[in-house]
C-alpha cells in the first residue's frame, strides 16, 4: 500500500507546534540528570543505585526506537503521536507521584519509551514538507529537539531548586498534556505506507541497511559525530570542576545555552542542504566538529574557548544531522519511519560509546584526551562522508 500525498500545508504555526512537541518529548529523557543528588537523599539510595534512573530512561528510549518507531510506516502517524504523547503524560505523572525508588524506576523506563514521540514527529514532517524545502523544515523541528536536550538540564535544575524535584515532572506532564489537543486538530491523518506485519517491519530494517549505501554512510558518519557530541557533554561537569577550570554545577548547566546557540542554526543548515545539496553541508559540519575539538585539545585551558567550542561543534553536529536526514528521507518515502529508526539507533550507539569512552579517557589521561577523541571521531565521519 502506497502513501498518498498530504494536503495539509506545513505552515509556520504547525512547524512551531511540532518543534515544541519534539523538544518537550526529548527533554523528558534528561530532566532527571540534575536531580540525582536530590533523589539520592529523598529515597536514601547510594550513587550506584541512583544512577539506574538515567540508565533505565535511556534504555527505554533506545528499545522503543528499534521496536516502536517502525510502526509509523504501518499505522496512522497522527494516532501514534497522540497516543505516545498521552503515554508520556502518564509516565511523567507517575514520576511526579512516585511513592518510592522502585516506582520511579518504572516511571523512568516508561518515560524513555514514550519520549520516542519525537522520532515519530520527524518523519511526519518529512512527509508533509514540500520536497524542495524538506531540509529546512526538518531542520526547524530538529532545532526543537536539540534545544530540548540542551535546555532540559537548565530548566530541571532551576525548577527543582525553587519547587522541589516532583514539580519538574508535574510541570513537564502539564506541558505535554496541553499539546495533545493541538496535535490532534492540526495534524492530518497519514495513510499507512505498508500493510506488513510487525515482524516483517522489524526484519525489513536490516534489508534497508543492506540495500541503501547512503543510509549506511549517513548512519555511520552521524554515529561517529555522536561519539564526539556525547563525550563532550557527558564529561563537561567533571572537566569544569577540575583544577584547570574550577567551576561548579551552575556553570556546567549554563553551557546548555552555549550549545543551544549552535542548535538554532539548524534551519539554515537545512535550507543550505536544499539549495546546494546535503553532501557539502555534511562535510562542512564534520569539519567544524574536527576544528573545534582539535583547537580545544591543543590550546591553553580557557573557559571562553570552551564556550566557543560548544557553539561551533554543536553547529557542526546539527548541520550534519539535518543533512543526513535529508539524504535518508529521500531514499524511500514508504519507509521513512524505519529509515529514521536505523539512523537514530546508530546515533544512540554512538552516544553511549562516546559517554563511556569520554569518561574512561578523562580518568586515565586527563581532560585533553576528550577533545582528542572528538577530533578523531570527526575525522572518521569526514572519511565516511567523502566516500561514494
Amino acid at each position: 500500500m502506497k502513501s498518498t500525498p498530504q494536503i495539509t500545508v506545513l505552515s509556520p504555526a504547525l512547524s512551531l507546534l511540532l518543534a515544541t512537541a519534539t523538544g518537550l518529548a526529548v527533554a523528558s529523557i534528561y530532566y532527571v540528570q540534575p536531580l540525582l543528588g536530590l533523589l539520592s537523599g529523598q529515597f536514601g539510595v547510594g550513587s550506584a543505585a541512583i544512577g539506574l534512573l538515567p540508565t533505565l530512561t535511556q534504555l527505554g528510549y533506545g528499545a522503543a526506537i528499534l521496536l516502536l518507531s517502525p510502526l509509523g510506516d504501518r499505522f496512522d502517524r497522527r494516532r501514534i503521536i497522540v497516543i505516545k504523547a498521552a503515554a508520556l503524560v502518564l509516565a511523567l505523572s507517575l514520576a511526579a507521584l512516585a511513592p518510592g525508588f522502585a516506582a520511579l524506576c518504572v516511571a523512568s523506563v516508561a518515560i524513555g519509551l514514550a519520549a520516542t514521540l519525537a522520532q515519530d514527529i520527524v518523519p511526519a514532517v518529512a512527509a508533509l514538507a514540500p520536497e524542495a524545502e524538506r531540509g529546512k523544515r526538518v531542520g526547524q523541528v530538529m532545532t526543537g529537539l536539540l534545544l530540548g536536550i540542551l535546555l532540559s538540564r537548565v530548566a530541571s535544575g532551576s525548577l527543582a531548586a525553587a519547587a522541589g524535584w516532583r514539580a519538574v515532572y508535574a510541570v513537564a506532564a502539564i506541558a505535554v498534556a496541553a499539546l495533545i489537543p493541538l496535535l490532534w486538530r492540526s495534524l492530518p491523518s497519514f495513510v499507512p505506507a505498508t500493510s506488513a506485519g510487525y515482524g516483517s517491519l522489524l526484519a525489513s530494517m536490516a534489508g534497508l541497511w543492506m540495500r541503501h549505501a547512503p543510509l549506511r554512510r549517513a548512519a555511520i558518519a552521524q554515529g561517529l559525530l555522536s561519539v564526539a557530541f556525547s563525550a563532550f557533554w557527558s564529561t563537561l561537569a567533571l572537566v569544569l570542576a577540575g583544577p584547570d577550570f574550577g567551576q561548579g554545577s551552575a556553570v556546567a548547566g549554563a553551557f546548555g545555552l552555549a550549545g543551544a546557540a549552535g542548535a538554532l542554526a539548524a534551519p539554515l543548515a537545512g535550507g543550505l542542504a536544499d539549495r546546494r545539496g546535503p553532501q557539502a553541508v555534511i562535510r562542512i559540519g564534520a569539519l567544524l566538529v574536527f576544528i573545534a575539538f582539535a583547537v580545544q585539545a591543543l590550546a591553553p585551558a580557557s573557559l571562553w574557548l570552551l564556550v566557543g567550542v560548544a557553539i561551533v561543534f554543536d553547529l557542526g553536529v546539527q548541520a550534519a544531522l539535518v543533512s543526513h536526514q535529508s539524504v535518508v528521507y529521500s531514499l524511500d518515502s514508504a519507509s521513512r519511519s524505519r529509515l529514521n529508526a536505523v539512523l537514530v539507533s546508530t546515533m544512540f550507539v554512538g552516544m553511549a560509546s562516546g559517554a563511556a569512552l569520554g569518561s574512561t579517557l578523562l580518568a586515565s589521561f586527563g581532560w585533553r584526551a576528550v577533545p582528542a577523541l572528538g577530533a578523531v571521531a570527526a575525522l572518521g565521519a569526514l572519511a565516511v562522508a567523502g566516500r561514494r
